[in-house]
């Protein structure tokens, strides 16, 4: 960039810069021990932003089967890099939207193609492979604030420039015309000078190339070109636009295109209202996706399966390479987590849950007269029992919830975010369904069982100092379960 721009830039009282909220979890972000209760933490002391991190949660691009009722179960769906990267482009778009002195109209549409971007990038992601999502949704929404400085810099020229409306090409010509480099190149001192991951940095710095390094910048790059989509007034042209950069930097064919303008136009308007942007959905788009829906019809079977093929390929390779390195971490019989990594997760669960106070219920389960089983049928059948007992437990419960073998036929269940009444529904909903299951079949006839579970929880009911006190007090509520005939879940202070 020119040094002349530069030192303009780095003048200016009025720049655009992160809130505090954003620098704070830009900390974190870089820090390789931070843990989740931190990031809940800096998310909290924002309500603004804990709202928004929960109403992403619920949103089409997190479909849970489950409605997501409180931060600490946001934050358990998304996961901590998603929590923190969705985190940082909510509260960038929160602070730089509220800097007083921009250009009106330019900065209002300057953040609709930024919000729209960002949600076709991540589609875009989606579609081509590119693991990166929230960095790609966060790169989307954060390519144009170079747009938003020069604006700030020089508010009466540059605001005529784009009021001009000049297509891609033309633009960059006049902006380097104008100041000797592109708002690309500004966006990218910009990410710079607030210390953004270089990850986001190439990908604003590239977001204008028409070579772009990697499909992650590719992502970005065609984003722009469905952000047009609903900005340019020839919406045709602006799609036979996208599909040629999509095709150029993506290898995608026109259905692909097609069918991520079709994914936008259904989320557009829940992603618009998490920004605080209104986005209208021009009438010539629906038409358009008419004429997409009809394509989508014709298209080649064999392309669909190979498409289809090459994404299940890089799923199990993904899925095999996350469970070698987690093999020391699991029971090698069941698959389920082993003592060990149930106890460091456990202490961070029950850590999180008191320091927030959100509900923490854990659940002892021991599956009844199990040595009967060993003895008639033998080990082989047993160990059979135990591994379709524990992939049955796991189906019914939440990705977010925990399941370890704790020892011989006994498990524990943890269930974050969950109180006392939904935990024993849960776990009484299980019971049920595990009894109409065969756990193993003998002879041809199906081997049916049945499990004693006791519940303790961290929660309104029941205060605990220790997480050490709160398993003693699910183990004794299992054994009250035992005495009282076997078959059942025992709920502590709830049990009835």
């Amino acid at each position: 960039m020119r040094a002349e721009l530069e030192a303009q830039l780095s003048c200016c009282r009025d720049l655009p810069s992160p809130p505090g909220v954003a620098l704070r979890i830009l900390a974190l972000a870089q820090d390789p021990d931070v843990l989740m209760a931190a990031a809940a933490d800096t998310i909290g002391l924002d309500a603004a932003l804990s709202a928004r991190m929960l109403r992403i949660a619920n949103s089409p691009l997190y479909a849970s089967r489950r409605r997501i009722e409180n931060l600490s179960q946001a934050l358990t769906l998304l996961g901590l890099n998603a929590t923190l990267t969705l985190a940082l482009g909510f509260s960038l778009a929160t602070g730089l939207r509220g800097q007083r002195g921009l250009g009106e109209a330019s900065e209002d549409r300057i953040w609709r193609r930024s919000v729209i971007a960002a949600l076709g990038a991540r589609l875009l992601g989606e579609r081509t492979g590119v693991r990166k999502l929230e960095e790609l949704m966060l790169a989307g929404l954060l390519q144009d604030i170079g747009a938003l400085a020069l604006l700030q810099l020089d508010r009466e020229r540059y605001g005529n420039l784009l009021a001009a409306d000049p297509d891609a090409r033309l633009r960059l010509e006049l902006e380097v015309d104008c100041y000797g480099s592109h708002h690309a190149e500004v966006g990218h001192w910009m990410a710079r000078h607030w210390n953004l991951p270089p990850l986001l940095q190439e990908a604003i710095l590239h977001s204008e190339s028409e070579q772009p390094d990697t499909p992650f910048e590719a992502c970005v790059v065609v984003s722009g070109s469905l952000a047009d989509l609903w900005l340019r007034e020839d919406t045709e042209a602006a799609r036979e636009d996208a599909i040629v950069a999509a095709h150029a930097h993506l290898q995608l064919e026109p259905a692909d295109v097609d069918g991520v303008i079709a994914q936008m136009s259904l989320m557009l308007p829940d992603v618009a209202k998490m920004f605080d942007v209104r986005i209208s959905q021009p009438e010539r788009i629906a038409a358009l996706l008419d004429q997409a829906r009809e394509l989508l019809v014709l298209r080649n079977l064999r392309e669909i399966q190979e498409a289809a093929r090459a994404r299940k390929d890089a799923d199990e390779f993904e899925h095999r390479a996350r469970r070698l390195a987690e093999e020391a971490r699991r029971d090698p019989l069941t698959g389920v987590y082993n003592r060990s990594q149930l106890e460091t997760v456990l202490e961070k669960e029950f850590e999180t849950s008191t320091r927030h106070g959100w509900p923490l219920s854990i659940a002892f389960v021991d599956l009844d007269d199990f040595k009967k089983i060993n003895d008639g049928w033998g080990h082989l059948v047993g160990d059979q029992v135990l591994r379709t007992f524990a992939s049955t437990l796991l189906k019914h419960l939440r990705s977010s919830d925990i399941v370890a073998r704790y020892g011989g036929e006994e498990f524990l269940v943890v269930l974050p975010g969950t109180d006392e009444r939904a935990a024993l529904g849960v776990m009484r909903r299980i019971l049920a369904e595990i009894g109409k299951l065969p756990m193993a079949s003998i002879n041809g006839q199906p081997l049916h069982i049945t499990f004693s579970a006791g519940l303790a929880t961290q929660g309104a009911l029941e205060q605990f100092t220790h997480v050490d006190h709160l398993l003693k007090a699910a183990d004794e509520a299992l054994y009250g379960a035992k005495r009282n005939g076997r078959n059942r879940v025992a709920g502590g202070l709830l049990d009835s």
